[in-house]
């Protein structure tokens, strides 16, 4: 259901326009509707299925900006939940410039808290054990509070708040509306629902079984300006067969798509403003192969049912956790392993934590792939192909067509094979090479805090672990291993970053090492050799 539809303030609406949101979730459509109409409700939904909205959105209708009272109480069983909603509230709120919110917890000054109450609040989003220091201060006053939700109420009742959530209750006045959000239904929040609401309504949205075992899933630190380039050089890192490109807005979509059809991808894109024709036009293309990138808003995603999509890129981290779900849901399926990379900028790593909590799933960092790497991994693929062609045969025909050239011309047919190697790779060098967030960049050549990446010629298939580069640099140069950064690796060959004050320490100590009884050749990554250790004087680890 479209937010349109459930008839909700402009200034709301633009809002929720600004953050992303297409449609409303489940919860959303359901509890909306319900509040708006005056009457308490049960609500059991957990995080993630975008509950704060359902009763926030109903709750800002209903607040008079010309009054400066507290009209609206929300209580969360954490300062971190209470920071996190009235955030949330201020967001959908953001049009509504004379209403004021105030997130009130234990940990902060309870006098700064005062002070801003003075001030003229109509929202309050606290911790029960924090709203009673105010009660026993009379410092906030409740006389004219319409509407109370608790939110997570299991969780505060866990925590043992009960008794402070029925003291604020009954200190609320009679004719309030009272909204109770809770995951689970034990007999504690039913008692509470029985005493304290009048003819509630009970809505039930129980969120879908996560599946996402299959999928691995990693995230990249990028600034916002580099993202393109980091999508492109991802995509031609790996070399999708199919992907999935999600942003949370439409103008983003058909920007992403101009800018990827213009570094010549075969990209198309759907979101909620299309017509339905063109939509279906652009998912037949990509279930035939013509359109190889897909970019997509979260109200699209769920027309997307193909099987055989290798990854699923997050160019934009979805506002809410489920949306993740959905989203990585699109690859991995029918039982296939599938690949999902998040880009993430500044304090979005804490949006992260949300989802990694929300998913039960760890999410690992990957460093951003230099133009080496992809340069490396594009020489891999393109001899793999060489050999195979080698072995298909019935290459007669071009071997005599080579030795003719040869014969007639200056130079060999090693001069040739890498000419033509140069005309397929393509110009890989005009892309910008500083592509890592803040703390990645290399602000002064003698800094301590500048990491160097490092080429090492072995890999998985050598039956290399990180572990094993690790220990072996710690052991042989000495420096703790918890100075070695980001260790990258792949079939064949790794990357490691290490401090660039101690990378001539660690290529001179790591020159005749053997790791896993292999010798090894180690050289900074801009180089472009690939060579393998001399083999005389190893040390074996």
């Amino acid at each position: 259901m479209k937010f349109e539809e459930l008839n909700i303030d402009e200034k709301i609406l633009k809002a929720i326009e600004d953050m992303g949101f297409e449609e409303a979730s489940p919860i959303q459509s359901q509890a909306i509707p319900v509040i708006v109409s005056g009457k308490d409700i049960v609500g059991q939904a957990q995080t993630g299925t975008g509950k704060t909205a359902a009763y926030a959105i109903p709750m800002l209708e209903k607040i008079d900006p010309k009054s400066k009272n507290v009209q609206a109480v929300v209580l969360c069983p954490t300062r971190e939940l209470a920071i996190q909603v009235a955030e949330e509230i201020r967001k959908l709120a953001k049009y509504m410039t004379a209403i004021k919110v105030l997130p009130i917890y234990g940990g902060q000054e309870i006098v700064k808290q005062i002070k801003s109450l003075k001030t003229g609040v109509q929202v309050i989003v606290g911790t029960p054990g924090r709203v009673m220091d105010h009660m026993r201060r009379k410092t906030i006053k409740f006389d004219h509070v319409n509407m109370i939700i608790l939110d997570e109420a299991d969780e505060m009742l866990n925590m043992g708040f009960r008794e402070d959530i029925e003291t604020i209750l009954t200190d609320t006045p009679d004719d309030r509306q009272t909204v109770l959000f809770s995951a689970t239904m034990p007999k504690a929040i039913i008692d509470i629902a029985k005493r304290f609401q009048h003819d509630a309504e009970t809505i039930k949205v129980v969120r879908k079984e996560l599946t996402v075992t299959n999928i691995e899933q990693f995230y990249f630190e990028v600034r916002p300006k580099t993202k393109n380039e980091v999508l492109s050089r991802l995509i031609d890192l790996y070399n999708p067969k199919l992907s999935v490109v999600f942003c949370n807005t439409k103008r983003q979509v058909d920007e992403l798509i101009s800018e990827l059809k213009g570094r010549g991808y075969f990209a198309d894109g759907i979101h909620g403003d299309m017509k339905q024709a063109q939509r279906d036009r652009v998912m037949s293309d990509f279930r035939k192969g013509k359109t190889e990138i897909l970019i997509a808003t979260d109200v699209a995603a769920r027309g997307i049912d193909v099987e055989n999509v290798d990854i699923v890129f997050n160019y934009d981290l979805p506002q809410d956790e489920e949306y993740y779900v959905h989203r990585i849901g699109r690859t991995g399926r029918a039982g296939k392993a599938g690949m999902a990379f998040s880009f993430i900028s500044g304090k979005e790593v804490y949006k992260l934590k949300d989802i990694e909590r929300y998913c039960n799933t760890k999410i690992h960092a990957k460093p951003i792939p230099s133009l080496n790497d992809v340069k490396n991994t594009k020489l891999d693929k393109m001899f793999a192909s060489i050999k195979e062609t080698i072995t298909e045969g019935n290459l007669a025909e071009m071997i005599t067509a080579v030795e003719e050239h040869v014969n007639d011309e200056d130079y060999t047919a090693m001069d040739m094979a890498a000419a033509l190697l140069k005309l397929s790779m393509g110009d890989s060098n005009n892309s910008p090479e500083d592509l890592q967030p803040a703390h990645y960049e290399e602000k002064e050549d003698n800094s301590s805090n500048t990491m160097v990446r490092l080429f090492i010629n072995i890999g998985k298939k050598q039956g290399v672990k990180p572990s094993n580069i690790l220990g072996a640099i710690a052991g042989e140069s000495g420096i703790p291993g918890k100075l070695v950064g980001g260790i990258d690796m792949y079939d064949s060959y790794t990357f490691v970053e290490v401090p660039r004050k101690h990378a001539n320490e660690v290529l001179a100590a790591m020159e005749n090492v053997k790791i896993k009884g292999k010798s090894i050749n180690i050289e900074r990554a801009s180089s472009n050799r690939k060579g393998s250790g001399n083999g005389n004087g190893n040390k074996e680890r």
